[in-house]
């Protein structure tokens, strides 16, 4: 998808779940981008306060605040620079496999975020926030932090959204 300057992701039904793919081109080496994925200190500047334990079984705990959403999981890859993978979930909540993978590119990293979400949650929604937060991502590389762009939000979940109805039409 690309439309009114929201960069290329998809979503997929696939058996009971939805699957998403952001993909974005990083002005940064791979290691630089690891550690915005990884440390505490960066975490915060795009993302939400926590902390993520190296390694698989570390632990991965995100407190988003006023939204009231916090993450507490494992990490079930860890490949330093290129593979990190944890749940986007909390305790008796569904898992929601969340992988990042970073490809060296010219001068840059390729990154692809994959996220898998049950199939009875709003995967427009849940696309557009993770669309949002790479957009901070992205400033907080260049190192200007922003807060979360609302209305990036809103007009990326529309675009998914239609993205959605385009398919189920296809699907009829």
């Amino acid at each position: 998808m690309t439309d009114a300057g929201i960069a290329a992701g998809s979503i997929e039904a696939i058996g009971d779940h939805y699957e998403i793919v952001l993909r974005r081109e990083v002005e940064c080496d791979r290691a630089t981008l690891w550690s915005m994925l990884t440390d505490a200190e960066h975490l915060k500047n795009w993302l939400a306060p926590g902390t993520l334990e190296p390694g698989v079984g570390g632990r991965v705990s995100l407190d988003f605040g006023v939204s009231g959403t916090a993450i507490d999981s494992r990490v079930t890859a860890w490949e330093p620079p290129a593979v990190l993978e944890y749940s986007w979930s909390s305790d008796e909540q569904p898992t929601r496999p969340l992988r990042w993978q970073l490809e060296a590119g010219q001068g840059s990293t390729d990154l692809t975020v994959t996220l898998r979400v049950p199939g009875d949650e709003d995967p427009a929604k849940t696309a557009a926030g993770w669309d949002a937060h790479l957009e901070m991502l992205l400033a907080a590389v260049a190192g200007v932090p922003i807060g979360f762009p609302v209305e990036r939000f809103k007009a990326s979940r529309a675009v998914f959204q239609q993205q959605l109805a385009s398919a189920d039409q296809a699907n009829r």
